[in-house]
């Protein structure tokens, strides 16, 4: 008996083993990236499939167990469909934390979701308790897939880089480019020397905070949602000598407040919306986006429904159209949030949809090729290192 029960265990065992690393990541994955409208039907646009440089400032594809360099019929970005979209450039960011529960308005930083997720994903034993080898490995894989690419990827770190992915464009519209960003600096681990190990892997942007308070910043989400620390203050000085650039996308206003006081150099929001349209702690107020035109800065407008109040194209327009009249065209672009847990009203195959939106907010062609791409194109070609 007590061997048919020993039995009858290790056989349920071995079936829960296998549904939590077999089934669960992807599940989870297609649970949480969805789409408002599945397979979106795209008119054939040629203007739209002409453009240079088509970009997006955020995406979070690199979190899950899912190979960039296949199509999949779920989540919102791959290789495939990068290309089918004409994307030239995609901003990949690191997501290395996220607490239980979250929500916009009040976040411990005690839990963690990423370290079960990393566990079931099979990934390296190391990443399971340290930020900073999660978010690391994270960088290396875009790197893998660029190298297993056959050409038709490429990791972009400098200024000199991404000219050439401009150029090379012109012979071969299959080559995409992408990029490297934090979405929070928690993963220093306290320790701004870490700094420069995330600089050598490619990072080029980093959000202070994300969805809790943390040792640099306070964040939107947070518990007390406070300014800079002073290792913050420290940590923004080092970015700035390193060419890395600050996301206040998350920040807690304070803690814009401080980086608007304490430094000249630039500065980016790579996802968001704006109050004026969608009145949310998580947007811009028009104080925040009128010292934002000062600095030369770039704007994101997401593609989720909590920065723009709606689950089209249109809504996101309507922000663009909000943003760009308060701080002119060449600062506004689009930062989807793509594979950052949300829904979206289309898979990046869907971009083109964005067209007919802004032309109904009445943007004319060249506006919108600044808005889906030559501003950001334009944004970094400034601020990225020389080499």
């Amino acid at each position: 008996m007590r061997k048919k029960v020993l039995l009858i265990t290790a056989v349920v065992l071995l079936i829960a083993l296998i549904i939590f690393f077999g089934f669960v990541p992807t599940f989870v994955d297609k649970s949480r990236n969805t789409v408002v409208t599945k397979n979106v039907q795209v008119p054939p646009d040629a203007w739209y499939d002409s453009l240079p440089f088509v970009a997006d400032l955020h995406c979070d594809e690199l979190l899950w167990k899912r190979n960039l360099l296949t199509k999949h019929d779920y989540g919102h970005v791959d290789l495939p469909r990068l290309q089918k979209a004409n994307i030239a450039f995609q901003v990949f960011t690191i997501v290395s934390k996220t607490p239980r529960n979250q929500n916009y308005d009040s976040n411990s930083d005690k839990t963690d979701n990423i370290t079960l997720l990393s566990i079931a994903q099979l990934r390296p034993v190391q990443t399971w308790f340290n930020l900073k080898t999660r978010a690391l490995a994270q960088c290396r894989q875009l790197y893998r897939y660029a190298e297993k690419s056959s050409g038709e990827f490429r990791v972009i770190e400098s200024s000199r880089q991404l000219k050439q992915l401009i150029s090379d464009r012109k012979t071969n519209r299959k080559l995409v480019g992408g990029m490297l960003g934090l979405e929070g600096a928690h993963c220093l681990n306290n320790d701004s020397k870490n700094l420069d190990d995330f600089y050598k892997a490619g990072v080029r942007y980093i959000g202070l905070a994300h969805f809790f308070d943390n040792e640099w910043a306070g964040s939107a989400h947070g518990m007390e949602k406070y300014g800079l620390t002073d290792a913050g203050r420290q940590l923004v000085k080092k970015m700035d000598s390193l060419h890395i650039i600050i996301d206040l996308a998350h920040a807690s206003p304070k803690a814009i407040a401080d980086v608007f006081a304490g430094t000249s150099g630039p500065l980016l929001v790579s996802h968001t919306g704006v109050q004026g349209v969608c009145n949310n702690p998580r947007n811009l107020s028009d104080q925040q986006l009128a010292e934002l035109a000062k600095r030369d800065a770039l704007v994101g407008i997401g593609l989720w429904e909590t920065a723009v109040c709606g689950t089209d194209a249109a809504a996101t327009a309507k922000s663009v159209r909000y943003a760009v009249d308060k701080i002119g065209l060449d600062k506004v672009a689009i930062g989807s949030d793509f594979d950052g847990a949300i829904e979206a009203p289309f898979d990046i195959t869907g971009f083109p949809l964005l067209v007919s939106a802004l032309k109904k907010e009445g943007f004319d062609d060249t506006a919108i090729e600044k808005i889906l791409g030559s501003n950001t194109r334009d944004f970094f070609l400034r601020n990225l290192p020389g080499n």
